[in-house]
């Protein structure tokens, strides 16, 4: 059963996508508009849906860090709404074409930007992705599926309503838009073997999810298993600077993946900046797991070994290293980082240069906080995810990377 109702949302999918592909900017520009709007007058809807959802989940005992990404307020609907705005004031890539080449022969070569199809986002207490995802996937000329866990299912439902609206009210079919109804596990999996109608799966969540996905489907998928941002505070930092970024990073919200979770120290300034480390993070009731040299500066540090360290917290809990030199650094963030966001401080350029070309991560930062690597903050308007493989994207992505690129040939009658 589960098998036929996968193929048909998928197919339906399919015939919509059709749909948003022949909209220009200026007319996708208008339904999102639309989308903003009954967004914003489904507000009490959303919210009281929302309750229940959160509700049910402090019976369930959900972590903080899900009950943070599952519960939603006026300010994060009007969020919703405004990212959808911002989307529409993005350049449209669809249909950018960009000079290739000239052949001998006279043929001219372009590429040219073309929508991907049909995308699949499998997340799990991210109601806010049903907004995202929906507005970017209709910018980019895609039909999207959004498979919700149980803990939203009915926020997103709620949400999507409102989509649909905007849709109706456009004469566009609802299944550009479609929220599986049925979180069953299952249908999921089903899903991920309709290759023949989706083009991309994209899963937002805890890593057992991400691998889960990646492991059973037959469909090309972004991943990001989970997010182990570092902070390293070099010999040459600016010591101020440093700890600014570092309680933002920590403690501004701690359930993301781009909150720090490893703070390494060079060891000559250990010794003055680690008590002021110290300080500032007590004041915000962060629990410290350290090496044995860090852990004497922190009250009730916790001393952990060399296998202990690259956990993802997503708590108000950080793991601090005192490392000999710069190279050390980049070791433990090699051995120990998830390839998210990666962050130096100091006031040498050489050295941060040589940090932002030697890292591997899908993001490096130079005196700023880890909490800006994400599409909103760096320009991309909202965010699909971000991927930390290099295949077909990698970082944030926004509407570019959620297109692809198809050779346009133009001739006057050359033949071979």
């Amino acid at each position: 059963m589960s098998n036929s109702v996968a193929t048909e949302i998928s197919k339906r999918a399919a015939v919509a996508a059709r749909a948003v592909a022949k909209l220009d900017e200026k007319e996708k520009n208008a339904v999102l508009q639309l989308m903003a709007d009954a967004i914003r007058k489904a507000q009490d809807d959303i919210l009281a849906v929302n309750k229940k959802d959160v509700d049910a989940g402090k019976e369930k005992g959900l972590s903080e860090a899900m009950l943070d990404r599952l519960q939603l307020d006026p300010e994060r609907i009007e969020g919703m709404a405004t990212a959808i705005e911002e989307i529409i004031e993005l350049d449209d890539p669809v249909g950018q074409r960009k000079p290739f080449t000239i052949r001998p022969n006279g043929l001219v070569v372009e590429k040219m930007r073309i929508p991907l199809g049909v995308i699949c986002m499998i997340y799990e207490a991210r109601p806010n992705v049903t907004a995202d995802a929906g507005a970017l996937c209709f910018k980019s000329g895609n039909a999207v599926i959004l498979r919700c866990g149980r803990e939203a299912i009915e926020t997103s439902k709620a949400i999507a309503a409102a989509l649909h609206q905007a849709l109706r009210d456009s004469n566009l079919p609802e299944d550009v838009i479609t929220v599986v109804p049925d979180p069953d596990r299952d249908l999921m999996l089903q899903l991920l073997k309709q290759d023949k109608y989706i083009d991309l799966v994209i899963p937002r969540g805890g890593e057992g999810l991400i691998h889960f996905v990646s492991d059973n489907s037959k469909i090309p998928v972004i991943q990001h298993y989970k997010g182990v941002c570092h902070l390293y505070v070099d010999k040459d930092a600016d010591q101020d600077k440093a700890l600014d970024i570092l309680i933002n990073g920590k403690t501004q919200r701690t359930g993301v993946c781009n909150a720090l979770e490893g703070l390494l120290v060079h060891k000559d300034i250990a010794e003055d900046f680690l008590p002021k480390a110290a300080a500032k993070l007590a004041a915000k009731d962060v629990i410290v797991h350290a090496d044995n040299f860090s852990a004497k500066y922190f009250e009730n540090g916790d001393v952990i070994t060399d296998d202990e360290f690259g956990e993802e917290y997503l708590a108000l809990e950080i793991a601090v290293r005192t490392v000999d030199d710069f190279e050390g650094a980049l070791d433990h963030i090699d051995r120990f980082g998830s390839g998210h966001t990666e962050v130096i401080v100091t006031e040498n350029n050489l050295t941060a240069a040589r940090f932002i070309r030697e890292v591997d991560s899908a993001v490096t930062m130079a005196n700023a906080s880890s909490r800006f690597s994400d599409g909103g903050q760096l320009g991309l308007g909202a965010e699909i995810g971000i991927s930390t493989s290099k295949l077909h994207a990698y970082g944030p992505m926004g509407l570019e990377a959620l297109t692809t690129e198809k050779f346009v040939v133009t001739g006057t009658g050359q033949i071979r």
